[in-house]
């Protein structure tokens, strides 16, 4: 057979194998779930309340596999030189779109390196206050901040943090001047806002809405462009009157770039069926994540607005991890 022809019979060949019937043969063996976050943390309880109902979907034990460290730098090289076909996939959050701006060298490239195949959910932080400020509005605040520049102290879980990095966009938006104070890590940075240590704070909606509840802390606002089922009665901070306002501690599950598309669709019809799935939904809602199910199309199109989105306000802020 002469070279061209072989040419055109491998090339009709890699095409098939890409097709519907490839989906239909995925997956060959187990598939491993990678999780950038500890066991127990919100991360993780996302992707292993779709593991189970992915296994049985795929007919595949689906592992859950926790690779910490690095805000999730670890696990998402380890997806990204992963062979591409489907058998190893990544739970991304937030913080891929952020790493990319706030690492000085990374050993993968946060947008050519990963296929999106579905954004799973929506999660707000919530923007609380100590109850002795005297404000019950963001537009309260936003006064109060202007009329004492660089006074209102907030705290967050570190120099670069989702909810460091929220509050300079807030801030940059609503026009005024604040002072970060960086902890190691959220649980300490929530201890200093409950003692008026510091004076507010953005942070997850799932360890603060309690704490606002209790009447340790007051809710000001939501930090996603809707408001949340888990706190229906709290406006957002866009509808408070900084407008176009959106920060979205959003997950989303990626497979290495080069996956086959098929395999791509396959996980993608599952996965945003899954979220829907009654008990899911509610695993979810008690969380304070919204499902979503996008396609592969709409969430490459939201994470590469995300990037940009975040590269912004990283420079803005000066934070910088090496």
């Amino acid at each position: 057979m002469k070279a061209t022809a072989l040419t055109a019979v491998l090339a009709v060949a890699s095409a098939l194998s890409c097709g519907p019937g490839l989906a239909q043969q995925y997956p060959t063996k187990p598939v491993r779930f990678v999780v950038g976050f500890p066991a127990g943390g919100a991360t993780d309880v996302v992707a292993r309340a779709i593991s189970q109902n992915l296994s049985e979907a795929l007919g595949q034990s689906v592992i859950v596999d926790n690779r910490a460290g690095a805000a999730s730098n670890i696990a998402a090289e380890h997806v990204a030189t992963s062979p591409k076909d489907g058998h190893t996939i990544f739970m991304g959050t937030v913080s891929l779109a952020i790493n990319p701006t706030l690492y000085k060298k990374l050993p993968y490239d946060a947008l050519r390196d990963f296929a999106a195949v579905s954004q799973v959910s929506d999660t707000p932080f919530l923007f609380v206050v100590h109850p002795s400020l005297p404000v019950k509005s963001v537009k309260e605040f936003i006064a109060v901040a202007k009329a004492k520049p660089g006074q209102l102290n907030y705290g967050s879980a570190g120099s670069g943090s989702g909810g460091h990095l929220f509050t300079v966009l807030f801030a940059s938006m609503a026009g005024v001047n604040i002072m970060h104070i960086p902890y190691k890590g959220a649980a300490p940075a929530t201890t200093a806002t409950l003692s008026g240590e510091t004076i507010f704070m953005f942070d997850n909606i799932v360890t603060t809405l309690p704490l606002a509840r209790a009447g340790k802390l007051r809710a000001l606002a939501v930090t996603t462009i809707k408001r949340s089922q888990a706190a229906r009665d709290i406006p957002t901070i866009d509808e408070a009157g900084v407008r176009g306002y959106d920060a979205n501690a959003w997950f989303g599950v990626f497979a290495p770039s080069g996956t086959p598309p098929a395999v791509i669709n396959r996980l993608h019809a599952e996965i945003s069926r899954i979220v829907q799935v009654p008990q899911v939904r509610e695993r979810f809602l008690a969380l304070g994540a919204e499902p979503v199910g996008s396609t592969p199309e709409q969430f490459a199109a939201f994470y590469r607005n995300e990037v940009a989105k975040w590269a912004k306000v990283v420079k803005e802020s000066g934070a910088q991890v090496d």
